[in-house]
């Protein structure tokens, strides 16, 4: 998968959401949600499409775009990566950082302890 950039990202959100979209409507909610204008968009419609990151049919005169990465695959390989990178592999260091400076919630602290519960039933 090649990287996708801030910009492109925002594009596929808006797929994720609903699919296939115009590139119209895709324009009309990137306008209002972060300011984009027309010609950005289709250039980031256009990039997405070279990088084989989305897809288009043609019907008429217009173009339906669609995701060919799917949103938890796109995250994952971006966590693993962004833990790759900043922790070397490690995400202890990164999890107690945030418990450090009380950024876990109590409902994410649950949500973890059941992950380990799970983890922990897979590996007997």
């Amino acid at each position: 998968m090649k990287e996708i950039s801030n910009s492109e990202l925002l594009v596929l959100q808006q797929l994720w959401l609903r699919s296939p979209l115009t590139s119209n409507e895709l324009v009309e909610a990137l306008e209002q949600s972060h300011d984009m204008h027309e010609k950005t968009v289709k250039t980031l419609l256009n990039r997405l499409v070279k990088k084989n990151a989305l897809s288009f049919e043609k019907q008429g005169r217009t173009y339906h775009y669609s995701p060919l990465i799917a949103e938890q695959e796109y995250t994952l390989k971006e966590s693993v990566s962004f833990v790759d990178r900043l922790f070397a592999g490690k995400l202890t260091p990164l999890v107690a950082g945030f418990a450090e400076k009380n950024k876990l919630s109590a409902e994410d602290v649950a949500e973890l302890q059941s992950l380990l519960d799970d983890w922990h039933k897979e590996q007997k």
